[in-house]
């Protein structure tokens, strides 16, 4: 009994020496969306998007209302030749299920835009948390949903959305062409 204590103490030291020796960081993920130049140009190219496919189910959705507005009127059917109500009703079905489509195409859209932010913060956040791992000596970087609790002393996430900014700075720098020279330009 008294072997099973003593090895009991001694994996515990043993363990917090090694815990001791780890340094580790804590990253808040949703602060990387919000706070990085990354993270908001993704959110604006989304927004973009966003709104317009908005903006056409919208569209769709006022032809829809005026068309079921005539269609149920009684003495603007008594005006209309047959040929006429018909195209209308056929007009009503197609924008029914132009409707349906726009929808269709606007939740894909959503859940594909959400998983292209995740991706693309994630990817930056993976190279920022490595660049500062190997300057700092990190030996592992936490994203912060995964601890109960942590130190507020281990989050660093400011030093990622700082590196991360760096790194879109560098990316711009790199895609978009230099500026032609006053001097060129003569």
């Amino acid at each position: 009994m008294k072997k099973l204590f003593t090895l009991a103490a001694l994996a515990c030291a043993s363990l917090q020496l090694c815990a001791a020796e780890q340094k580790v960081g804590i990253v808040n993920f949703s602060s990387c969306v919000v706070e990085s130049k990354l993270g908001k140009q993704e959110q604006n190219a989304f927004e973009t998007m966003r709104k317009q496919l908005v903006s056409l189910v919208e569209d769709t959705d006022k032809q829809l209302r005026e068309i079921s507005d005539k269609l149920q009127d009684k003495d603007y059917l008594d005006g209309l030749s047959k040929e006429a109500e018909e195209s209308m009703k056929t007009k009503f079905g197609q924008l029914n299920e132009e409707m349906n489509r726009y929808q269709q195409q606007y939740y894909q859209f959503m859940h594909q835009g959400q998983n292209k932010i995740m991706q693309t913060v994630i990817g930056g956040i993976n190279n920022a948390a490595e660049k500062i791992a190997s300057a700092k000596g990190y030996n592992i970087i936490l994203n912060k949903e995964m601890c109960f609790f942590y130190s507020p002393n281990l989050d660093i996430t400011s030093e990622v959305v700082k590196a991360m900014d760096e790194d879109y700075a560098t990316q711009e720098k790199k895609q978009s062409p230099a500026a032609p020279k006053l001097e060129e330009i003569k």
